[in-house]
């Protein structure tokens, strides 16, 4: 694949976020809509066809967690405040480039994890469980061997202990399970169809309305994480 192989040719052993969600849009997964920018210029323009509210974040196959670094910005709602995120974001990137990108705001109060690891016995394997800043305190994940099926997907959301959060709770509505099997099955067919990632992580796949959107991703490249 093209975004694979320039990012491996320039040596990188990891995809940025942008590029992450680039090759998952290719495989229908939803993504945010983004732009990336590297000026103030190119910035106004990236607000101008997003529309606030907006996100802004440091992007650079370098940067692993934006957020300890401080590289993230949320909620942006006017153009003093995205120009002052443009200039931290930037100075706090500290050799890893000046890239920036421009984020729709997406709202949602559930937050999942869906990805891929390639063992080294059984290859890749899709996870699926509960999301966000506390996915490794939770640790309520589930594993399936590529290739999958939406039955297997299905079961997969039945499995984790927070299963019910997919339901209609709290007056949210219940999950698009159809849409959200089918980026399950299709982060199966992107490990299937692709020996040089490692892994994938997707979190967090946030519900907006009915419908789970990849709201921030990373694909490591090789056989293990750099």
């Amino acid at each position: 694949m093209k975004i694979i192989d320039e990012a491996i040719n320039r040596g990188q052993t990891v995809l940025s976020e942008f590029e992450s969600k680039k090759l998952l849009a290719q495989y229908h997964i939803p993504v945010t809509r983004e732009i990336l920018v590297e000026s103030r210029e190119s910035l106004r323009d990236a607000i101008e066809a997003i529309g606030y509210p907006i996100v802004l974040k440091g992007c650079s196959p370098d940067i692993a967690h934006k957020t300890e670094k401080g590289l993230i910005r949320v909620d942006i709602r006017n153009e003093d405040e995205a120009l002052v995120a443009f200039k931290e974001i930037t100075a706090g990137m500290k050799g890893s480039g000046n890239a920036v990108l421009v984020q729709e705001m997406v709202r949602g109060k559930r937050e999942l994890v869906a990805g891929l690891t390639r063992d080294p016995q059984f290859g890749p394997c899709v996870m699926f469980g509960l999301g966000g800043i506390f996915t490794e305190v939770l640790n309520d994940v589930c594993f399936r061997v590529a290739p999958l099926e939406e039955f297997d997907a299905l079961e997969m959301m039945r499995e984790i202990k927070g299963h019910k959060i997919l339901g209609a709770v709290r007056g949210m509505e219940a999950v698009d399970m159809t849409l959200l099997a089918d980026i399950l099955v299709a982060i199966g067919k992107i490990g299937m169809e692709n020996e040089k990632i490692a892994e994938i992580d997707i979190n967090p796949l946030i519900i907006t309305g009915n419908k789970p959107v990849a709201v921030d991703a990373l694909i490591v490249l090789g056989s293990s994480r750099a």
